[in-house]
């Protein structure tokens, strides 16, 4: 697992922590929903994703990455509502 460090103001690093303890959460559990809900995900993820796709179906692959698309946009909707 990669290690990261940043710095933060006292103040966003406090409210970080705050949001963590209310959630029941770790930092690390808060930072990494984050990403996933502005859609961070590796090259790798995302064409499995296209993938998928196009074994489900006999659709062009411009039609196969819309409907990754999609479904991706699905996913972080429902991990939202969580």
């Amino acid at each position: 697992m990669g290690r990261l460090t940043i710095t933060l103001s006292d103040e966003r690093h406090q409210a970080l922590k705050e949001a963590a303890a209310r959630r029941g959460k770790s930092i690390r559990q808060i930072i990494e929903e984050s990403l996933d809900r502005y859609g961070i995900q590796t090259q790798r993820s995302a064409a499995e994703l296209v993938a998928l796709a196009r074994s489900h179906s006999s659709k062009k692959e411009d039609d196969a990455v819309a409907l990754a698309v999609r479904e991706t946009r699905a996913a972080r909707k429902a991990r939202r509502r969580r």
